[in-house]
Parts: structure tokens; sequence; C-alpha cells
């Protein structure tokens, strides 16, 4: 094969191999058997090793592996990352709305609630549309670099689609294990 024409089966089978995995774990509609995917993905890899500088940062392969670290750099947050507080009451809630009133200057909003999961508050990075950085709050001005780990998330892109959205931004968000998979990890081992 030569070197244009592993380009173009590299970008293809990115494309198809991104395409499956958000259907696979994000979207729970999955089209092809995991053996079907898993040719798919040593093709990618078989490609990436004849073709070493073709290994993109953001490559599906990326995901696969033993590169998972227990030694994290600490990092300082570019804003400090402070945890949500409690409500209790209506009087909370109305006093919680009236600061957002103010702080936004109108009311012109809406509210999206939703249950509240425990897991581990983490600040993804993104930079020209690939994932630069993930971060733990830790003490809410320092966390733990965990980006390696985070890319094994398979439901967190390693490159954002075409859209309008900054070069370099940051997304905040919770990162939980569902008790299915809990259950299933725990009956693999």
């Amino acid at each position: 094969m030569s070197f244009d024409e592993a380009v173009q089966e590299i970008e293809v089978l990115t494309k198809k191999i991104n395409h499956h995995n958000d259907l696979y774990y994000s979207q729970s509609n999955p089209e092809i058997s995991d053996y079907e995917f898993d040719q798919l993905l040593n093709k990618l890899i078989e490609l990436e090793k004849e073709f070493p500088s073709l290994k993109l940062p953001d490559s599906p392969t990326q995901r696969v592996g033993g590169d998972i670290t227990k030694n994290f750099e600490s990092v300082t947050h570019k804003y400090p990352m402070l945890s949500l507080g409690n409500t209790y009451s209506k009087e909370e809630l109305s006093d919680f709305h009236d600061r957002v009133v103010k702080g936004l200057e109108h009311s012109n909003f809406k509210y999206f609630c939703e249950l509240k999961f425990d897991g581990v508050a983490l600040s993804v990075t993104y930079k020209k549309g690939l994932l630069e950085k993930a971060v733990t709050r830790g003490d809410g001005t320092r966390g733990d670099n965990i980006t390696t780990n985070a890319k094994t998330i398979r439901s967190l892109p390693l490159r954002l689609g075409h859209g309008d959205y900054p070069e370099e931004f940051e997304v905040r968000g919770e990162v939980f294990m569902p008790r299915k998979e809990f259950d299933r990890i725990n009956e693999e081992r």
C-alpha cells in the first residue's frame, strides 16, 4: 500500500470506528458486532504500525492498551473548580434563582435539572477541537492530570466534530460508572 493510499484508508477507518464507538457507547445502539468492530480497529492498528507518521493523537487506537497510569502530574486549574452547593428548600431555590438573574442581568434562560450523580468532577480542555487535557477537581485549585486515563472513556470525544466552538475551551462535568457497567466488570473479574 502506498503512503497516499494509507492516508485515505486511515481516514476512512477512523471515521467508521468513531461512528461505531458513538453508536455503541453514547447511543447504546450498535450496528455491528464486537468482532466486526475489532476487525476495523485491528486494521487501523496495523496501518499505524506500518506508517507511524500517520498515527494521530486523536486516533481511535489511542483508547486501546495498557497505558493507564496511577502516577499523576499535579496541575493548577485556570479557573478554580468549585464544588456545587446543595439546596434543601423552595426558599433556597428562589435565592439561587435571584442570584443567577442578578449575575446574568436578565431572566431569559431555562434550567436543566437532572438527578445528582456522585462520581469524579473532571475538567476537560479542548484545543483546536482536540482533547488536550483532563484534570480532576482535586482541592479546587489544583488537580491530577488524568488525560491518558480519560482517553479510555469511550463517550468522551478525542476530537470534536465540526461546530462553532472557540479555539480553546474547557468543559466540566461529572464522570461516573453506571451500575450496569460496575456489575459487568465485577462479573468479569
